[in-house]
Formats: structure tokens, sequence, C-alpha cells
């Protein structure tokens, strides 16, 4: 995970990692239509960047392989504006205009978490940018007001997350796990997913016990998977090609069309994710590790 720290004098620089839902339940559903979902949820090295200067006037600019996508919508809409315009009306004691670089690494709208951990890592960013020292509910409160998964990547490390995505529970003793990230490049509507769900009112997430973490991870499930199958069919041939290179768990993260794989150790991720770029060669491919873990 890149440092978040000054270089130089002028730029900050922050890592977005990617959030993997290691199993989601979707719990409930409330009045005003959020999901109320139960979540175990870490962080890997792999992400996008927010990278922060001074400048004479506010400036945004996005960069990396994912970038061109982004650059189709309208600059109003990304939520790294949003999250700088939201920190400004909240904490206006701000040092100044910026110009704000995102890097963009990850696949769009692809189940983890790239848009929420941009606006996450805007924030943190900008408080030590700004050199601002928010009390930790205000903090939260803005990360909220941008998305659900927005507080989780906030925090970016081990957690259970609950209700919609708000009350966090973190986990100090998950491992780091070697993983590998596989996207066919092909975009699933979320909320197209969860329109499909079977049920809306799903058992919680077990409780882990005594059983290792391989083992609990297991035992739960990814509730949104079945639904993305049905609207996306490489996503079960993701999970197949991951299956045949000996990981040990496979799941789909978030609402897709992004898939996982759990490996022993890192070696065995980064072969595996050699002989699937041959497979797939057009595909996003990704071995890499979680953080915050022991």
């Amino acid at each position: 995970m890149l440092s978040s720290e000054h270089a130089g004098a002028t730029e900050t620089i922050e890592a977005a990692p990617a959030k993997i839902n290691l199993a989601l339940h979707v719990t409930g559903q409330r009045a005003d239509g959020y999901h109320l979902l139960e979540s175990l949820v870490t962080f890997t090295e792999v992400g996008d960047v927010i990278r922060i200067r001074d400048a004479a006037e506010d400036s945004f600019r996005i960069c990396g392989p994912f970038s061109e996508l982004l650059q189709q919508e309208n600059e109003s809409g990304n939520l790294v504006l949003k999250a700088r315009d939201l920190l400004r009306t909240a904490l206006p004691q701000y040092a100044g205009p910026v110009a704000i670089q995102l890097e963009k690494n990850l696949p769009v709208a692809s189940g983890i978490g790239g848009g929420s951990a941009d606006a996450a890592a805007t924030l943190r960013a900008l408080c030590r940018h700004w050199d601002l020292k928010p009390d930790a509910g205000t903090l939260q409160r803005i990360a909220l007001s941008l998305g659900a998964d927005v507080p989780m990547c906030l925090a970016s490390r081990p957690l259970i997350a609950s209700g919609i995505g708000e009350t966090i529970t973190f986990l100090a003793d998950m491992p780091v796990m070697a993983l590998v990230l596989v996207n066919p490049l092909k975009g699933v509507s979320t909320p197209d997913v969860f329109r499909r769900l079977v049920s809306k009112q799903n058992p919680s997430l077990k409780p882990r016990g005594h059983s290792s973490w391989m083992d609990f991870i297991a035992q739960n499930r990814n509730d949104l998977e079945p639904s993305a199958r049905a609207i996306l069919a490489e996503i079960t041939e993701v999970s197949d090609l991951l299956s045949g290179t000996g990981a040990q768990l496979v799941r789909m993260s978030g609402s897709g069309a992004t898939c996982f794989g759990i490996y022993p150790a890192m070696d065995d991720a980064t072969a595996a994710a050699a002989q699937l770029r041959h497979q797939r060669p057009g595909w996003y491919v990704q071995a890499t590790k979680t953080i915050g873990g022991i």
C-alpha cells in the first residue's frame, strides 16, 4: 500500500485499496429502499491512487488503465469531487484550491469498491493536505453521505459491516491472504442484481467460533452472486477458471463481476494469475494480497 505522506513539499499521495467482500449477506430492506447487509470485508494492496497538489484553482484529472470510462462521465458526478466539496462545506478552514489526480487502476463498476475507495482516499488525503483534524463522527457522516460503502473504505482494514454499511466491527486477527482478482471487463448493474434477488430476508453471517478463517469464509456466502451470474454468464466462466488454478476458495465480490480466488501463498497466486492471463488475455487479472491483517 502506498504511503499516505507528502511527497516533497506540496503533493499528498493516498492509496485507494480495492474492497473485497469475502462474504455478503442480504438480511433485509428498509422502507427507504436501502438493503440491510452483513458483509465480511478486507482490502488489498492493489487499488487506485489519489494525488493532491496545491494549485491556483481547483482541477481534476483522471489517468491510468481504466481512466477512459470515467472521463466519459459528467465530472460533477464523480465521488472524488463530491468528497472534496463535502469536506470543504463541513470544515471550511481548508488551505486553498487543489489539483486532484485519480490514477484509475481498477476496473469501473466491478464490485471491488473502486468509486467508494476513491472517495474515501480523497477524504483521508485532503485531511492531511489541508491539515484538518475532523472528529470521527463528522468524517463518518460525510463518508456515509457519499455512499454506503464509503465508511468501510475510509477504514480500509479487515471488518464486518452491517446495517446499510455504516455499522463497522474491526477484525484485528484476520490473516493476510494471497488473492487473484479476475474481471471479464463487462459491467453488471448493481440495481439489476438486487432486483433479481429471490429473497431479501436471508440468514446473517454465521459466527466464526473456533473455526479457521478459511472455514469461516467458506461457511458464508455472497447472496448477490446467483443474481449476477444470471445477468452475466462470464461470471460463471471466471469462477470456473479460478477454480481450475487450485484456489482454496472462489467467490464473487460485491455485486460483481469481479471474482477472487484465495491461495495458500503469494507464489501460488502469482502462478495462477499468469495462467489466467494466458487463458484470457483480454480480462483484468491481478495477483495481490490483503492489507491490515496479521
